[in-house]
């Protein structure tokens, strides 16, 4: 038992208390014993952050300090959960307290009474290293779990049995005596060791053709995607979590209003993962910590997450982590800091904002684990600037940190333009770093595509500038083909349907062609003109508009070659 005081002060989630601890000690509050946080000690009095509501708590109260940081549980039985922002498992406390959890409710993060078949990978006698593998575990259909030798530890096996355990079991021993079980702790603030991290030179491919082409993230790296309401976010985060060529995927709801979290967790369980057919949850972890639950627990949720992230990255899996929204998250610990009494920073945050911001943010990343296998965290971080407006202090300083920026557009929705990511405020620095992978293992001439295709959309917005002044027939007919050929390039291969069984996932190979084809009728178009042929006649080409049904071919390959001769012979007829 560790060693105890008396609560002093109560300020909303933030307790001061007289007692004897360290920085980030997890202590029980009150008479309830409520979970809280250390996260500062003036003298003999630490303040405490209490993870769940403190209606009721007074002064002259008991504090027990447990002497160990906020841990997460590492183990199989993670994948197809749903946790709060501290890891108790939600189904299980609806089942001991109802729909609403009670103060003071506690269940264990991994199941202690079901029982795993360990199949040992390392026979008595063998030198192992922190990271290793020692066995493992048929988590789900779909995933393998690795169990690993704590990266602390290390040693001689002594002894190790295959057999049916549950996580709190022995399943092995080294030679100082460290028992080797299916479980092992970390504490959440301190990122897992790698042994080294990797250039972000492959790209996470998602099946989006407007991300895959234009805005690609590279596995390990970051993003960021601001969602205003009704700008089809959650559809969008739905596509990368099925589509994207990632192992895992952890879903963090941060802050979120109650109803988007519902719509989540109806969801995911009934998507099924289209590389499996199985229900996606078999590889998906759903953190749920909406609104109206304790502030605390909110900043605590991306720790969490990030944890148990880190994780399946070092049994060598790619995982794509979602954090919706990092702005309810700073709100947090602008609560927090306000309750402490901290000086503030740009409109009320703290000023330590951009630190715990790019702290979580490096966390990410492509690295060689120390068992000697690659694996890699890519963190899509959702932002929700108030009004809409990117000069906000959470919106700025995330920019500073990601390489990769998707901006939804409220409007592009409205016209019913899905995925609707403006391509002229989005961005991604991975281009560079990617190009060489793109043009070895889709086309050698991938980057140029991309690049011509990007001139022509910012070229079509001057010129609707201009078009809206004195309208496009008064266009130079060079500029009003442009025009038809940005048009093209919105409506034949920005836009995927999400729902259609095939348009819903493109692979690069098929975004290739597509662009390609585009631009070849482009060029043939700037030919034509440059001979004589009037541009009406380029609008009223039939051919151009079956470019369109390619997105709903299973065989595009055909469909297009066979487009492609439809235009050359089209065009030669104009002459």
């Amino acid at each position: 038992m560790g060693k105890t005081g008396r609560i002093y002060r109560v300020a909303g989630p933030v307790v001061v208390a007289e007692l004897e601890a360290g920085m980030y000690d997890v202590c029980k509050v009150g008479n309830e014993k409520l979970l809280g946080e250390v996260i500062q000690i003036n003298g003999s009095r630490c303040t405490i952050q209490v993870y769940e509501d403190t209606t009721g708590i007074k002064p002259g109260e008991d504090v027990e300090n447990t002497g160990r940081p906020f841990v997460v549980e590492l183990g199989p039985g993670l994948l197809s959960s749903i946790y709060d922002g501290i890891q108790r498992p939600l189904h299980v406390l609806r089942s001991v307290t109802g729909d609403f959890i009670t103060r003071g409710a506690t269940a264990p993060g991994l199941d202690r009474k079901k029982k795993w078949e360990f199949r040992a990978s390392v026979k008595p006698g063998a030198q192992v290293k922190g990271g290793d593998v020692i066995g493992t575990v048929r988590e789900s259909e779909t995933v393998m779990h690795k169990i690993l030798v704590p990266p602390s530890s290390g040693g001689k096996i002594a002894g190790i049995s295959d057999g049916s355990y549950t996580v709190v079991d022995v399943v092995g021993k080294l030679d100082n005596g460290t028992e080797l079980k299916l479980m092992q702790l970390w504490p959440v603030r301190k990122p897992r060791p790698v042994t080294r991290k990797l250039l972000p030179d492959v790209p996470l491919i998602t099946g989006q053709r407007v991300f895959d082409s234009l805005f690609p993230l590279a596995k390990g790296g970051v993003a960021a995607i601001p969602g205003p309401f009704g700008s089809g976010k959650t559809v969008t985060q739905q596509s990368l979590a099925k589509w994207s060529d990632a192992d895992i995927v952890v879903y963090i709801g941060c802050g979120e209003r109650g109803n988007e979290m519902t719509e989540v967790l109806t969801e995911f369980p009934e998507i099924t993962d289209p590389r499996t057919e199985k229900p996606l949850m078999q590889r998906t972890i759903l953190i749920a910590n909406t609104s109206n639950m304790p502030v605390a627990a909110r900043e605590a949720s991306v720790y969490t997450g990030i944890t148990l992230a880190e994780y399946y990255r070092d049994m060598g899996y790619g995982v794509a982590l979602m954090a919706d929204s990092t702005s309810r998250w700073a709100e947090a610990m602008r609560e927090i800091s306000s309750r402490l009494e901290e000086m503030p920073g740009e409109e009320g945050y703290p000023a330590y904002l951009s630190t715990r911001l790019s702290e979580f943010y490096e966390r990410a990343g492509r690295a060689i684990t120390l068992m000697g296998e690659e694996g890699s965290i890519s963190v899509i971080g959702a932002v929700s600037p108030p009004g809409g407006d990117f000069s906000e202090p959470v919106t700025q300083n995330t920019l500073r940190v990601i390489k990769t920026f998707w901006a939804l557009d409220a409007k592009l929705a409205q016209r019913k333009h899905f995925p609707s990511i403006n391509w002229l405020n989005s961005y991604s620095l991975y281009l560079g770093s990617l190009e060489g992978w793109y043009e070895k293992n889709v086309a050698p001439d991938w980057s140029a595509m991309v690049g011509r295709t990007r001139s022509i959309l910012q070229e079509e917005d001057k010129l609707l500038e201009i078009v809206q002044l004195v309208g496009s027939d008064s266009l130079p007919e060079k500029e009003q083909v442009t025009l038809l050929v940005a048009r093209m390039f919105r409506e034949f291969f920005l836009q995927q349907n999400a729902f259609h069984p095939v348009d819903t996932y493109s692979e690069p190979k098929k975004t290739y062609h597509i662009m390609k084809t585009i631009l070849h009728f482009a060029d043939l178009a700037k030919a034509a003109l440059e001979s004589g042929v009037r541009v009406q006649r380029v609008y009223s080409m039939k051919s151009k508009d079956r470019i369109a049904e390619v997105k709903f071919e299973k065989d595009y390959g055909q469909f297009l070659a066979a487009v492609d001769k439809d235009i050359e012979k089209e065009f030669e007829s104009l002459k």
